[in-house]
């Protein structure tokens, strides 16, 4: 796999976890598990990426394993696994060509990690493999996020913001810039981002990437299609990562199916 068929990679890869900082406390990490605990296990976390979630659910001694389309990735993921005397199953394949050696009782795909496959025709065979990948009373839960909630009614809008951080074993700022053109017409993402070592007040490396589009766009219709059209029954939405039941105007939402 060349790193032009994954978007997780380089400084991206290498920085992500440091650029997201503490994630202990984020609500999804408490709604997932509640997730678990209600449908059982085992579980595959898809989209698992550095293991912010699949690390914590297997401390707990919860049978999970782990599956991401970026080698570097799961490469950390082993590395912290590795310093926490664990040993993750993990598999690098893409959503739409899932072909795993077992069945689960729970596919959790978080992060809004779907939005990530474009192609509607690849997101419809990604919700056929989830689906054959459940045993019978599985359950499928992916939050969908809203691409664009601001006032603008333009048919297209572009925002921009950045984020630093400190690399502690140098002292050097890591900076990351990402702009973001939002094709509301097609409900498209389109990013480019930039990263940046900053060492003394000077930039010692940077790197590029550009994903045009990034992220396809869902609403709650068409995700509950989704769904129905891969098998999926006693279908529920609920509010970002409460179990509520979702609101016309939630930024994020959750998507719940059963497999018969």
């Amino acid at each position: 796999m060349s790193h032009s068929d994954y978007e997780y990679g380089g400084m991206m890869a290498e920085f992500w976890d440091l650029l997201r900082g503490d994630t202990s406390e984020w609500t999804d990490r408490f709604f997932f598990k509640a997730v678990v605990a209600q449908s059982g296990p085992p579980v595959l976390d898809v989209g698992c990426g550095t293991g912010r979630l699949l690390l914590d659910f297997m401390q707990d001694g919860i049978d999970i394993d782990g599956v991401d389309n970026s080698p570097e990735m799961l490469d950390r993921c082993r590395q912290k696994a590795e310093k926490l005397g664990l040993v993750p199953r993990l598999y690098l394949q893409t959503m739409e060509t899932l072909d795993l050696p077992r069945r689960y009782q729970t596919i959790i795909v978080p992060s809004s990690s779907f939005q990530l496959v474009i192609d509607p025709t690849d997101a419809q065979e990604a919700m056929r493999r989830f689906f054959n990948h459940l045993l019978p009373g599985g359950t499928l839960v992916m939050p969908m996020m809203v691409l664009y909630t601001g006032d603008s009614q333009a048919p297209e809008v572009v925002e921009e913001w950045s984020r630093e951080t400190v690399r502690p074993a140098d002292g050097a700022t890591i900076r990351r810039w990402l702009r973001s053109r939002f094709d509301r017409v097609h409900d498209l993402e389109h990013t480019t981002a930039r990263y940046e070592i900053i060492l003394n007040g000077t930039i010692v490396a940077s790197e590029s990437h550009l994903r045009s589009p990034a992220t396809r766009g869902y609403t709650q219709a068409q995700a509950i299609q989704l769904y129905t059209d891969a098998g999926f029954t006693d279908l529920r939405l609920t509010s970002e990562f409460v179990d509520e039941p979702v609101k016309p105007d939630d930024e994020v939402f959750c998507i719940w199916g059963t497999r018969p």
